[in-house]
């Protein structure tokens, strides 16, 4: 069964969540703080995490930002009160995978997290194909889904590498945001492309001045290869 961390402080919503995913078959420990958050991270090791944005004392930015020091690569699904473009952008950057709008109905919610956990299985399907692209001083190991830049590992979160994998698998090919949006989110149809915007952000930010993800105004995303 996946396993699922949820932190949340509203005991009325966190209740029905919880026994709602229990009931769609996914093993839920629930957390109300940020702090017994972090602490149950460490003794539960959930494949997937749903972080309520706004939580008293330690907020859920803080909580996401903690939970992608002790682990980069473990899915985080950020679930807000409010669909401001502001609080999106910024849980995004703070390094949450996805997000839904509260309130969502439970089935939706078991959507993502089946769908963000099909992708990390994806990315790890590979690895029985050694293949390890080499374009100038960055190395992109896609069967150990590792990257260096000059050398030095570059810790990614699931939906970054799957972003860096997609891009850089097609040098120089121009992807829209939403081809990006179906292939590593595998939202469809009416995606939401601050999910790419933050994501590439991320990637950039991680990546220093390398220049390898290129933005082609009016357009979308490309990997230059050197």
């Amino acid at each position: 069964m996946p396993r699922v961390l949820l932190i949340e402080d509203d005991r009325s919503v966190r209740n029905g969540v919880a026994l709602a995913l229990r009931r769609q078959g996914h093993e839920v420990a629930a957390a109300e703080t940020g702090e017994e958050g972090l602490r149950t991270l460490r003794s539960f090791r959930p494949d997937v995490v749903v972080l309520d944005l706004m939580l008293p004392g330690m907020p859920g930015l803080d909580v996401c930002r903690g939970m992608r020091a002790l682990d980069q690569t473990l899915p985080i699904l950020m679930a807000t009160a409010r669909g401001d473009d502001e609080d999106i952008v910024v849980g995004l950057e703070a390094g949450a995978d996805d997000y839904v709008v509260k309130p969502v109905q439970a089935r939706v919610l078991d959507a993502r997290i089946r769908a963000v956990l099909r992708r990390v299985a994806a990315s790890g399907a590979g690895a029985a194909i050694p293949k390890i692209d080499t374009y100038g001083d960055l190395t992109v190991d896609r069967a150990g889904l590792t990257v260096r830049l000059r050398g030095t590992p570059v810790p990614l979160a699931p939906s970054e590498l799957r972003l860096l994998l997609t891009l850089s698998a097609s040098p120089g090919r121009v992807f829209s945001r939403q081809q990006l949006l179906e292939s590593v989110w595998e939202h469809s149809y009416h995606g939401d492309a601050r999910l790419v915007d933050a994501c590439v952000k991320r990637l950039r930010a991680k990546m220093g001045d390398s220049g390898y993800i290129q933005t082609v105004r009016g357009f979308g995303y490309r990997f230059a290869a050197r």
